[in-house]
């Protein structure tokens, strides 16, 4: 058992045991060895960066949505997702009770009630700008 600094006592953990062996002469265990080597991990990408393409600006189309970048770094950061690219058809060509047609009255409906403005304080147009021109709602 542990007395701990705010008056509790606790039993030894993990770290508990590796900050005791450490600089004491007595090396630490496998075991504690992999548990720290598991929690000071970071994610890579295969890139280079630290967070997934589709998160940063390289794997964003400029004229809304993901490129085809972005789409690939999603579906191998989230497998089993189900993401589908924008249905950028004009509304008139779609048939009215196609699932395309359904997809997007549904995105146009719920992205339109997002708070935020549609352009930025230079005047550009915000990502949820983008989106909807992009979606043509």
């Amino acid at each position: 058992m542990l007395k701990r600094k705010d008056g509790s006592v606790s039993q030894r953990g993990l770290w508990d045991n590796i900050r005791a062996n450490k600089g004491s002469g007595k090396a630490p265990t496998t075991q504690m060895l992999k548990q720290e080597k598991k929690i000071n991990a970071t994610p890579k990408m295969k890139t280079g960066g630290s967070t997934p393409a589709w998160t940063r600006s390289e794997g964003k189309n400029k004229t809304g949505g993901l490129n085809a970048k972005g789409v690939a770094s999603y579906r191998a950061a989230n497998p089993g997702s189900n993401l589908k690219l924008a249905v950028t058809t004009k509304p008139s060509k779609l048939d009215p009770d196609s699932k395309d047609a359904k997809r997007r009255k549904s995105f146009c409906s719920r992205m339109s009630g997002v708070d935020g403005p549609m352009k930025d304080e230079k005047g550009r147009p915000t990502r949820k700008a983008l989106a909807l021109r992009k979606w043509n709602c």
